[in-house]
């Protein structure tokens, strides 16, 4: 199957950083803009992964921001 997506990126101070504009939830970041591209394909996989196994663990913990 193929989606087509559209990433929001920019420059930062040593990586570029890009968002998906359909799933704004979904960022990454990459040394170039191909390794960006890469990550934020591998990041859309895991974020919108469906089949979890029937066994899984929930588990909670703390973020300091």
């Amino acid at each position: 199957m193929e989606t087509k997506l559209k990433m929001i990126y920019w420059k930062g101070d040593k990586f570029w950083v890009g968002k998906l504009l359909e799933h704004p939830e979904i960022m990454t970041q990459g040394k170039t803009l191909e390794e960006l591209e890469e990550n934020m394909k591998d990041a859309y996989i895991l974020m919108t992964i469906e089949d979890v196994p029937e066994n899984h663990e929930v588990r909670e913990f703390l973020l300091n921001l």
